[in-house]
């Protein structure tokens, strides 16, 4: 999917859209977030020395998850984080680099998905997680 795609089926927008690309592949959902050194979020951290801070790899993962749980009758929903748990964060993440993801969702209970999610620039992981979101109704 590019991101055209993704806006059609998750709802943000503007600077909160993290993923440039995701396709599915074995069953996983495949990330691609390009750092071009623009974003807001290097602004100020660190002047002089830009890294991306660890809650923004922690979002893009997830919202790489969407292709694996926003579809079908779950298109239109909306998804709120209900946790973080076994974060991990192993190498830093600056402009220039290209952030790939790896997601899995593990379980499924009603409306809460669980899952799996890992980040890597160069084949180096950077980040991994275990995440949990609701598919909520708009209001």
């Amino acid at each position: 999917m590019n991101k055209e795609e993704i806006m059609q089926i998750l709802p943000h927008r503007d600077n909160m859209l993290l993923v440039d690309e995701v396709n599915i592949i074995d069953g996983a959902s495949c990330g691609k977030k390009y750092i071009t050194g623009d974003e807001w979020f290097l602004k100020g951290h660190f002047p002089g020395n830009p890294v991306v801070p660890g809650v923004i790899l922690c979002e893009i993962v997830a919202q790489s998850a969407c292709g694996l749980t926003m579809n079908g009758d779950m298109a239109g929903k909306l998804p709120f984080f209900t946790g973080l748990d076994n974060v991990k964060f192993r190498n830093q993440v600056k402009p220039g680099d290209l952030f790939e993801t790896k997601c899995t969702i593990t379980k499924e209970k009603g409306p809460f998905r669980f899952g799996k999610g890992e980040g890597y620039v160069n084949g180096k992981l950077c980040v991994s997680l275990d995440f949990s979101f609701a598919l909520v109704d708009k209001e």
